[in-house]
């Protein structure tokens, strides 16, 4: 196993992350009247949304790079850092989290922006985005407003005619910041690499 490149253990990482994704969103969709942890979650959606949002940075990735005539192979570190916060968020509501563990929701939002913005932060590091403070602040940015608009779809699918309108407010608040908190560390952490 040490002689297998390390870019295709991440690249095998990265397409099981998917197929453990879809396995249970397929599940979470097609047989959510037998799991109660699954009712009123938008299953249907995330069947189609996560496996796009997954595959998109690969595909993109994969395209500009044909298009440029290169042959070295996708950043798969990247990719599986970004991917990976889909995983986490489906096997939580697989295992019913969500509702059992009080602080489940909340280290989500920290872990998995620190995951996703930490991938980005990887792909990032290939450019030549200077100074080092700039990336790092750049990763934070991004981090920010993908929370942002995270909590937006969030909303528009599932809370607006949910049972969770009361609290919605406090919760987006605070799902806000810990994301953003999640994209901060992680973009100090790519900027203390750049510097490398």
């Amino acid at each position: 196993m040490s002689d297998w490149p390390r870019w295709r253990r991440y690249r095998a990482a990265s397409w099981a992350i998917v197929a453990a994704t879809v396995g249970q969103l397929f599940v979470a969709t097609f047989f959510s009247s037998q799991f109660e942890q699954f009712e009123g979650k938008a299953f249907g959606s995330r069947l189609v949304a996560y496996p796009v949002m997954m595959l998109l940075v690969p595909a993109v990735w994969a395209y500009v790079r044909k298009r440029r005539g290169g042959s070295e192979p996708l950043p798969w570190l990247g990719i599986a850092l970004i991917m990976l916060p889909f995983l986490i968020d489906v096997t939580g509501n697989t295992l019913n989290l969500y509702d059992t563990v009080d602080w489940w929701d909340d280290a989500n939002h920290f872990v998995n922006w620190l995951l996703l913005c930490g991938g980005v932060g990887v792909l990032l590091l290939r450019s030549t985005i200077r100074p080092p403070w700039a990336l790092g602040l750049l990763v934070f940015g991004l981090g920010a407003a993908l929370a942002i608009g995270w909590e937006l779809a969030e909303w528009y699918t599932f809370i607006r005619h949910g049972t969770e309108l009361d609290t919605a407010y406090t919760d987006t608040l605070g799902d806000e910041a810990l994301g953003s908190l999640g994209a901060a560390v992680a973009g100090l952490l790519v900027w203390r690499l750049s510097r490398e």
